[in-house]
């Protein structure tokens, strides 16, 4: 297997992984404020980072992972903040449109090429998501904040590829900074509590360990294999993992055109998959 094939391989399974966390946040943010949520949630990752790459954190990733940590913690935050005046479908489809803007943002930040095929896909991921989410075109101030939130997502994704020469040592402090951004934001607007509720202890365990801790250095590692906005639509199965385990462990149940959106994303990330074989066809 190929380092490309290996690495979209990879980034599918991210998606799988950050799908679980859908049912799981669910659970533990049900009596427990969802920023203090976060920051617990990456303070517990800071530190497994630091453990396991501590050969590998430098000082000239300081700068880079500040803003990556910042970029990664306005989309927390206007996504969290936005869902106070939106619906949580609206979220879900506002929030994919960071596939949208990656290719742009690319464009604009690494002069990367965008063929037919990345177009195709994109256009197919985001149908698909918005059928899935059942969403409504209506913008309210909600939406709008969750577009900066999708804004910020495709900013995390292309600058993880801009410094790709700095090493693994970066996936540390762009969650350390991330954790420094929401502690500050709920001790002052959250008086951050203690979790109490065994739901909540297990949830920041789990999304603390396995789905930032691992996940965000194997983001790191394997994502910048790939052309950015390739990865952001392999990252569009996030919503078909997450209803599969919110059935599971929730037991929701997907309309008829949620199966057929997650269907067409499917088709998308076969289209990211298969690119290189259809552009020589």
């Amino acid at each position: 297997m190929d380092e490309t094939r290996k690495a979209e391989l990879i980034l599918l399974g991210l998606s799988a992984i950050w799908g679980t966390t859908f049912p799981v946040m669910k659970i533990g943010i049900k009596d427990f404020p969802p920023v203090s949520f976060i920051a617990f949630r990456f303070f517990l990752a800071s530190i497994i980072l630091a453990i396991v790459l501590k050969d590998k954190i430098t000082k000239d990733q300081i700068f880079p992972g500040f803003l990556i940590g910042l970029s990664l913690f306005a989309g927390f935050g206007f996504q969290v903040v936005g869902l106070k005046y939106t619906t949580a479908s609206n979220s879900a489809f506002i929030t994919s449109l960071y596939m949208v803007f990656t290719p742009f943002v690319a464009f604009a930040l690494l002069k990367s090429k965008i063929t037919r095929v990345d177009a195709l896909a994109l256009a197919i991921a985001v149908l698909g998501t918005y059928l899935i989410s059942g969403a409504s075109l209506n913008l309210s101030y909600g939406d709008l904040l969750t577009i900066l939130a999708a804004l910020s997502f495709a900013f995390q994704i292309v600058l993880i590829e801009y410094y790709k020469d700095l090493g693994l040592g970066l996936a540390f402090w762009q969650i350390f900074w991330n954790f420094i951004f929401s502690l500050v934001y709920s001790i002052y607007f959250e008086s951050l509590p203690l979790p109490k509720e065994g739901s909540t202890v297990f949830a920041i365990l789990y999304t603390g360990i396995v789905a930032t801790a691992l996940a965000f250095l194997g983001q790191v590692k394997y994502q910048p294999k790939i052309e950015s906005h390739r990865a952001a639509v392999l990252y569009s199965a996030e919503p078909v993992f997450g209803y599969f385990f919110s059935f599971l462990i929730l037991g929701e149940i997907l309309p008829f055109e949620g199966y057929v959106g997650a269907f067409l994303i499917l088709v998308a990330i076969w289209l990211e998959i298969s690119r290189e074989k259809l552009i020589k066809e």
